[in-house]
């Protein structure tokens, strides 16, 4: 009996080698076409809301500073954006908070996987920890815009990554390729599973934490307060405010199984978080092992689809570069296309003068580069959604003994499949 279960045990504890799945997986042209798309949307919805500029940017030796900058350098940050808006908010001028947000986020991304390449493991928690307490800025200062924004992100990558982590359920199950069309069908008929999956964790604290405030509030009536304390209830209190650390560890460990879980299994969004927050309590140490082997493979890879990325831009503009130069031209380039940065793949701007067809020919290379920057990204959003789903694989397999191939399919799915099985046959 102890001889046939050894096989299985030792095949159980090492299934991390199929996380290495995942950027090939990631990879496939309908999840980056997808991803792309949301990209676009989520971008154009940014610079859209850009549009009612809130941010007081003041200028300064050397360049800008923006509000975001004081709030990060500052001991006292609230305090300090509190006086530089006093300072600056007549003289100075304004920019968008996605746009700030969005090349705040970028430089601490690429700063932190630089870090993690040189082993300076503290620089890159350094730069992680900077993200967030950008974060928290918006958070603090422009609350309605966050809400609204974060909505937004949240319904498209509904779809988008509903959308990826079907496709990549598929595949790494069954090795299935759906198109794009089926998997966007099957993201938009459980779009309020998707949505609601995250936003459920947020509701459940808010309701807890109303509770708790009552009992608060019952405590300050005089007389009848102390009284109250001295009962159960302030029990019940400690006990409300131990499920709220709860549900925040199980939602800050969670929060990437909850898309694959209704993708894997068809799930609901009450029980997607309570998958979830099960397979994070039952297998801590496993979740977070299989989360670092993602992380580390999926820096690897960012990396090297970015080199690929920049050598491609780089050799064809060195080339163009020459063929301008031979043209007696050698400046006609610099005005329509800067050189490819490794940081930048857009380029620093030029100072180069152009005229009217420079600046058509320019704008629509700019189309270009940003499409290839925003495949850059739309790797970094596949693989994000795609090894997610096969470390949610991994954990149902550990926690609920489900087979890895073992998918959700729908009525109609099922009727399809059994027709080709049948005709095959």
């Amino acid at each position: 009996m102890v001889s046939k279960k050894q096989p299985l045990q030792l095949s159980d504890s090492f299934l991390f080698p199929k996380l290495f799945q995942a950027f090939r997986i990631a990879v496939g042209p309908g999840k980056l076409m997808v991803a792309l798309l949301g990209l676009i949307v989520i971008c154009l919805a940014g610079r859209v809301m850009d549009l009612r500029r809130t941010v007081v940017v003041a200028p300064v030796t050397g360049g800008t500073s923006s509000e975001l900058d004081v709030y990060i350098s500052s001991p006292s940050p609230d305090q300090a954006v509190g006086e530089f808006r006093k300072e600056y908010e007549a003289k100075g001028s304004r920019t968008g908070v996605f746009s700030t947000l969005w090349d705040f986020s970028s430089k601490k991304f690429h700063t932190a996987l630089r870090n993690l390449f040189e082993l300076n493991f503290a620089g890159a928690a350094e730069s992680i920890g900077g993200y967030f307490k950008g974060v928290r800025w918006a958070m603090r200062f422009h609350y309605a815009y966050c809400l609204v924004f974060a909505l937004i992100k949240l319904a498209v990558f509904s779809i988008v990554g509903g959308a990826v982590c079907r496709m990549a359920a598929l595949q790494f199950a069954r090795g299935e390729k759906p198109g794009v069309i089926e998997a966007l069908r099957y993201s938009s008929q459980r779009f309020t599973n998707f949505f609601f999956a995250p936003i459920l964790p947020v509701i459940s604290i808010g309701i807890i934490a109303a509770i708790i405030f009552v009992l608060g509030f019952m405590a300050r009536i005089p007389y009848i307060g102390d009284l109250i304390f001295i009962t159960p209830i302030i029990v019940l209190a400690l006990v409300l405010g131990g499920a709220i650390a709860v549900v925040i560890v199980g939602t800050v460990g969670g929060f990437n199984l909850m898309f694959p879980a209704v993708a894997y299994d068809g799930s609901d969004a009450f029980d997607a978080m309570s998958r979830s927050f099960s397979y994070v309590f039952s297998r801590p140490w496993r979740m977070c092992f299989y989360t670092l082997i993602a992380a580390v493979h999926g820096a690897v890879c960012y990396v090297c689809v970015r080199l690929l990325a920049f050598l491609l831009l780089s050799v064809t503009h060195l080339v163009f570069s020459f063929a301008f130069g031979l043209g007696g031209n050698a400046d006609g380039l610099a005005a329509i296309w800067a050189k490819p940065e490794l940081m930048n793949l857009l380029g620093s701007t030029s100072a180069a003068t152009a005229g009217w067809t420079e600046d058509v020919a320019g704008f629509i290379i700019y189309l270009f580069l940003w499409i290839m920057a925003g495949l850059v990204v739309s790797v970094v959003i596949t693989y994000y959604f795609s090894a997610n789903t096969i470390v949610y694989s991994l954990m149902r397999k550990q926690v609920d003994n489900a087979g890895l191939d073992e998918i959700y399919e729908d009525a109609a799915q099922s009727e399809m499949n059994c027709i080709a099985d049948s005709t095959n046959s």
